[in-house]
């Protein structure tokens, strides 16, 4: 087996010990994302622009790896507070394209960084 390790500059850094991501055997896994702008290292305000910067930090592992949303296969979505379910929805729709991903969503008590949504996918190629 040989692991490809996601390492780019278009996404936030690990802020830990794990990589942005690994593949294997032409699958991605790719590890949570938060709010973090790549650019200032800093977690941006708010629900809604949090979301949004998910969504930015994910396409740049995607592009990393010659990948696009349509290869995404599976999405687990962690919120700390499920009262803003509709809003994921609303962003999947602007996001994705029908058919959708696979999708998991809980609400946990905590965040790293104080953030208020993370998100990770599975991508195939």
């Amino acid at each position: 087996m040989t692991k490809i390790i996601v390492k780019t500059d278009n996404a936030p850094a690990a802020v830990g010990t794990y990589s942005q991501g690994v593949g294997v055997n032409g699958t991605f896994y790719f590890s949570g994302q938060i709010g973090i702008d790549p650019k200032t290292n800093n977690l941006v305000d708010g629900f809604g622009p949090q979301l949004k910067q998910v969504m930015k930090n994910i396409d740049g592992l995607l592009g990393s790896q010659g990948l696009t949303r349509e290869n995404i296969i599976k999405t687990s979505i962690f919120l700390t507070d499920l009262n803003n379910f509709a809003e994921v929805n609303q962003a999947y729709v602007e996001f994705f394209k029908e058919p959708y991903p696979a999708r998991s969503t809980v609400e946990v008590s905590k965040l790293p960084k104080g953030s208020l949504v993370e998100i990770e996918v599975i991508a195939a190629k």
